[in-house]
C-alpha cells in the first residue's frame, strides 16, 4: 500500500506540472497570437513577437504550438478568439499595490473574475491608474546561470546596454530600459544561445514591507490571480526580509 501511495503521490504531482506547464503554454500562445496580429508574423521585423518566441522557446513550448500562434495572430490559421490586453489595478491587504495583465477574448468575464479575486482574498479592484504611477516599465531578461560566470555576465550585459543584473537561484536577472529591450536580449542571446525569456515588467519604485503572516495572504491573492486563464501577469510593491522569504 505504501509503494501505491508513493506512486499516487508522484502521479499527482506530475498531473499538477502538466496543467502548469499547459497554462504557461497557452499564455505564452497569447502573447504570440498577439504579437503575430499587431505586427505581422515575421519575427526579423517585429521585435514584440521576437521576445514573445524567444521566451516561448525559453521554456521549452513546443515549435508546432509557436507556428500554430503565429498563423493565427496573422489569419493564416483558424481564426479561433480575437484577444485583447487590458490592465487591471488594485490593492492587496495592508494596502500593497497590484498590477494585473491580462489578454482576454470576453471583457466582462475578466473583470468579474479579477474583481471576485480581490474581494475574496481581502482586496480592492481600483481604476486604471490608481497604483500604476507607483511603478516603473522595465525590461527583464532571464538567462541560466550555468551560462557564464558573474563577471562575464557584467561585462555582457553593460555592453548590451542593460542597467542592471541579479542572481537569483540559478538564473541572471538582468534589467533594461523598456525600449532596449529588443536590442539587449538579441545582443545576449547572440553571444550566450537561447535566453530563457525577455519581457516588459512592471517595477515598484517603493516598496512595503510585510512581515510573514501579511505576506501570506498577498501571496495567496497572488496566485490564485496568476491561476485565471485570462491573467498573464501579476506585479505587487511588496518586500519581505530574506528570514521570511525562506519561511515561504
Amino acid at each position: 500500500m505504501a509503494g501505491h501511495s508513493k506512486w499516487a503521490n508522484i502521479q499527482h504531482r506530475k498531473g499538477a506540472q502538466d496543467k502548469k506547464r499547459a497554462g504557461l503554454f497557452a499564455k505564452l500562445a497569447k502573447e504570440i497570437y498577439v504579437a503575430a496580429k499587431m505586427g505581422g508574423g515575421d519575427i526579423d521585423s517585429n521585435p514584440r513577437l521576437r521576445l514573445a518566441v524567444t521566451t516561448a522557446r525559453g521554456q521549452s513550448m513546443p515549435k508546432d504550438n509557436i507556428e500554430r500562434a503565429i498563423k493565427k495572430g496573422t489569419g493564416e490559421g483558424n481564426e479561433g478568439a480575437n484577444f485583447e490586453e487590458i490592465r487591471y489595478e488594485g490593492y492587496g491587504n495592508d494596502g500593497i499595490a497590484v498590477i494585473v495583465e491580462t489578454m482576454t477574448d470576453n471583457r466582462n468575464r475578466t473583470a468579474s473574475e479579477i474583481r471576485s479575486t480581490f474581494t475574496k482574498y481581502g482586496g480592492n479592484l481600483g481604476e486604471t491608474g490608481s497604483v500604476s504611477f507607483s511603478f516603473n516599465q522595465l525590461g527583464e531578461i532571464t538567462l541560466d546561470s550555468s551560462v557564464a560566470d558573474e563577471e562575464t555576465m557584467l561585462e555582457a550585459i553593460m555592453e548590451a546596454g542593460a542597467t542592471d543584473m541579479e542572481q537569483e537561484g540559478d538564473v541572471y536577472i538582468i534589467y533594461c530600459e523598456m525600449t532596449e529591450l529588443h536590442n539587449v536580449s538579441t545582443a545576449l542571446n547572440n553571444k550566450f544561445g537561447e535566453i530563457k525569456s525577455a519581457k516588459i515588467i512592471w517595477q515598484p519604485t517603493n516598496t512595503v514591507e510585510l512581515d510573514l503572516e501579511q505576506a501570506k495572504k498577498v501571496i495567496k491573492l497572488v496566485d490564485v490571480l496568476e491561476c485565471l486563464d485570462d491573467v498573464q501577469s501579476v506585479y505587487t510593491n511588496m518586500d519581505v526580509s530574506d528570514e521570511i522569504a525562506e519561511q515561504l
